[in-house]
């Protein structure tokens, strides 16, 4: 599958041929001034909660595309306020099958407002379902116990942790979760962006190590493939 990380916890996956795209933050984000948010093409957006940092450029992004975006009930309400009307709404706990395979929201502890002080909603996260793999996108959240629930809805290729510490998970935590999801191979997102989540990388690689997994930290622009 291939995955290509735009900073932050923006990133995007393609899946029998469309273009997902996940929490859009790049315009402000100062380590993406490389990336322009008018060369991603996008087929749906996926949007775990409604913090700025998640959430900046959807907008942009959707009107320029005409994607799908789905989020959760109080973020598709405001985004069909923006002009936005191509949205699918969902919740913690329900599925939907997709053209590209199902997706599950769950759960995520987390806060979530909107950019312009209004109610965000609950934060999700995401597990997808498709017939060219498997994977999971916490969102972000704390470390909790509702991961363990994973494994009886799909057998993870990969997952999408943050692992920045101050407002998610740290490193530990993300280990811990990898054991909770039951995934060996993780990508590291929600870190290094600014100074509250400031990481140092080689200690993170090798503490996902010592505990027989893989950390991918690919690089701002980055394309990489996540073989099964």
């Amino acid at each position: 599958m291939k995955f290509t990380y735009y900073g932050h916890s923006c990133f995007g996956v393609r899946i029998k041929g469309k273009n997902i795209v996940f929490d859009p933050f790049i315009l402000h984000n100062e380590l993406a001034k490389d990336i322009q948010p008018d060369s991603i093409e996008a087929d749906y957006i996926f949007l775990s909660h409604g913090h700025a940092d998640h959430i900046a450029d959807c907008i942009s992004i959707a009107k320029r595309t005409g994607c799908k975006v789905v989020a959760n009930w109080e973020i598709h309400e405001w985004l069909n306020k923006q002009g936005i009307s191509n949205t699918h709404p969902m919740n913690t706990g329900g599925k939907w099958n997709f053209e590209f395979g199902t997706v599950k929201c769950v759960v995520a502890q987390h806060s979530s407002g909107l950019p312009d002080g209004s109610y965000g909603g609950n934060p999700m996260g995401f597990v997808f379902t498709s017939e060219e793999g498997n994977f999971y996108y916490s969102g972000d959240t704390a470390l909790t116990l509702d991961m363990q629930l994973i494994p009886g809805w799909a057998k993870l290729n990969f997952a999408v942790l943050p692992i920045g510490d101050n407002f998610t998970m740290d490193i530990a935590d993300a280990v811990k979760s990898a054991d909770f999801i039951e995934c060996n191979t993780i990508v590291g997102v929600h870190y290094d962006t600014f100074g509250f989540i400031k990481i140092d990388r080689k200690e993170a690689v090798a503490s996902f190590q010592v505990s027989g997994k893989n950390l991918l930290l690919p690089a701002i622009g980055e394309t990489i493939d996540i073989s099964f």
